[in-house]
């Protein structure tokens, strides 16, 4: 994601330097080369003392470490933001950064189930969701300064708080990744009695499963800073898998139909 954006604001010159804070002392050639950053550096010293604006792209768990041990080094009114799944745990963090510092949660709703910078593509955001949430300490211009740079890379903006934020992903976006992790490690049940099931998979379980193959550490980071609403969301969505069963189990066409339409006709409404 943090590759991407540096592409994505190079392609377009949104700012007038791109500077990367990575990990390792290989990965600073590499990010020149693909042509992510214009200053790549492992000192974080070095790449935020002049940042007017610093995002955080790290796993949330990292990221939530990081935001305060590098308080030392931001410069003295930058924006402090960030492209983490989860939001209130960080806006949590961000909150207790000294005052002249601008923090505000950010969270572009886009991203593919491979990571590195050798994925990274420009167009990432293009026509994607990007949510802000603002803390109560967070400026206008800070919001308007994230919406413009968001919305000037292809991005939809849309300002929610960090609670409701992280509601919704839950539902959106956590639960399919959750479903798509169930229905691999399910076949992988079935394959301990008929490893045949690997050789009929086909289109449909390539398309429902892909998300499966994301990042284990950012999953993990993401599922263990929203608890509380992904285990509402696995609730209501037990009791519809529950209500499927039923249906199937009593031969109940009628309700298995209306089930199966309204789903349908949902997703065709939203992707034509």
């Amino acid at each position: 994601m943090g590759g991407s954006l540096g592409l994505a604001l190079k392609r377009d010159t949104i700012c007038r330097q791109v500077v990367g804070l990575v990990r390792r002392e290989d990965a600073v050639e590499s990010a020149l080369a693909a042509g992510i950053v214009d200053i790549a550096t492992t000192d974080p010293a070095a790449a935020l003392r002049q940042a007017d604006i610093v995002f955080f792209a790290t796993p949330v768990r990292t990221m939530l470490t990081q935001i305060k041990t590098f308080t030392p080094f931001y410069k003295p009114d930058a924006i402090i933001t960030d492209m983490g799944s989860t939001k209130q745990d960080v806006v949590q963090v961000m909150n207790s950064l000294p005052l002249g510092l601008q923090p505000v949660g950010s969270h572009p709703m886009c991203g593919k189930e491979k990571s590195g910078m050798d994925v990274a593509e420009a167009n990432l955001f293009e026509n994607a969701p990007w949510i802000i949430t603002p803390l109560d300490r967070t400026t206008p211009e800070t919001i308007h300064t994230i919406q413009f740079l968001a919305e000037a890379i292809g991005s939809r903006v849309q300002i929610l708080p960090a609670d409701r934020h992280d509601q919704l992903v839950a539902t959106i976006s956590h639960l399919p990744h959750i479903l798509a992790v169930t229905l691999v490690a399910t076949a992988l049940r079935v394959a301990e009695q008929d490893n045949t099931v690997w050789d009929v998979a086909a289109t449909g379980f390539k398309d429902t499963s892909r998300v499966a193959a994301g990042s284990v550490d950012m999953w993990l980071d993401i599922l263990l800073t929203n608890q509380t609403a992904v285990s509402q969301v696995l609730n209501i969505a037990q009791q519809q898998l529950s209500q499927i069963k039923a249906a199937i189990s009593q031969g109940d066409e009628a309700v298995l139909r209306s089930i199966l339409e309204a789903a349908a006709e949902q997703r065709r409404t939203m992707y034509q």
